[in-house]
């Protein structure tokens, strides 16, 4: 029978730096079998309330993946900040987000309410709530569309940052039903710098993802080509460049006139992946375009040349 105890105190736990404790623990994986890795590391989780411990802990245990496991983590998941010492509960906020990154991991559709419930609390953590909005997008359960859909449009939610992970997290879910609210919030956010820039970003990788040949989504990224942001204007060349649209290339091209130069690079790298050596040709012909753009032109050449041989 294992003797706990005594391995987390050769391990060093609660003595010993935390870099120590962190080798000591992978060096288990040489001595037992999964099966008492697994039981190590479940009763570590347990009885273990050091931040940085428990998330080498939860790292390990992503190799292993036991159903047991997973209800400690969301267990621990679940924990509120207020239970812990104000030096350490800022750690333990990372902890948790640690536990809803590993759960994502398993796949099961049975987290999804826990993960629910943390990401619609609005008194939670934010560290936590995007982690939960990510593992909901990795798990995958169209279950999650909806309340996803809400915390983009609810206009109260203060997170940003939030908004941008549900978003990222719809484009994941690839669920069509989302396209509408993610265009309506696209739309008015239009000319938006500030705060809403990641926010149009997300929206936009995320409709890139959801249906890029439906008639709103090709709507919405013509119209975030002309967006006050740079790198909506590269996400939404990105997102067209991907598409089957027969006017990927009409739409795309008048970028290569664009005020900025990042932009102007991804529309000629974009129009290259789609009609090849031809518009780089073009684009060093014709004096409507810049000397940078030029250069650029010549310099993919020159890579294209080089693989050729």
């Amino acid at each position: 029978m294992l003797d706990y105890n005594s391995i987390l105190e050769n391990c060093g736990i609660g003595h010993s730096p935390i870099s120590a404790i962190a080798r000591n623990l992978t060096k288990l994986e040489d001595f037992y079998n999964s099966a008492e890795l697994v039981s190590i590391y479940n009763y570590c989780l347990m009885n273990t309330n050091e931040p940085e411990v428990l998330i080498q802990v939860i790292k390990l245990t992503d190799s292993h993946r036991a159903e047991s496991t997973l209800a400690i983590l969301t267990e621990l998941l679940l924990q509120k900040n207020s239970e812990q010492d104000e030096n350490t509960a800022e750690d333990y906020v990372n902890v948790r987000a640690m536990c809803a990154r590993a759960i994502a991991n398993y796949k099961d559709n049975s987290t999804v309410t826990v993960l629910l419930d943390c990401l619609n609390n609005k008194n939670e953590h934010y560290k936590v709530r995007l982690a939960c909005a990510d593992a909901l997008g990795r798990i995958g359960d169209k279950y999650a569309v909806r309340p996803l859909i809400d915390v983009v449009e609810d206009d109260e939610e203060k997170s940003v940052y939030l908004k941008e992970s549900a978003a990222f997290a719809l484009g994941m879910l690839g669920d069509t039903s989302a396209i509408d609210p993610l265009v309506a919030i696209l739309e008015s956010k239009q000319g938006f710098l500030d705060k809403f820039t990641f926010l149009k970003e997300k929206i936009v990788e995320a409709l890139g993802k959801l249906n890029i040949n439906n008639r709103k989504v090709m709507k919405a990224l013509k119209i975030s080509l002309m967006d006050s942001s740079p790198i909506v204007r590269i996400n939404a060349i990105e997102a067209i460049m991907n598409s089957d649209s027969e006017d990927s290339v009409e739409l795309i091209k008048p970028c290569l006139n664009d005020e900025d130069d990042e932009v102007k690079r991804n529309a000629l790298i974009a129009l290259y992946n789609i009609e090849g050596r031809d518009i780089l040709d073009e684009v060093i012909e014709l004096p409507i375009y810049t000397e940078f753009l030029k250069n650029e032109a010549k310099e993919l050449i020159a890579e294209y040349e080089d693989t050729d041989e």
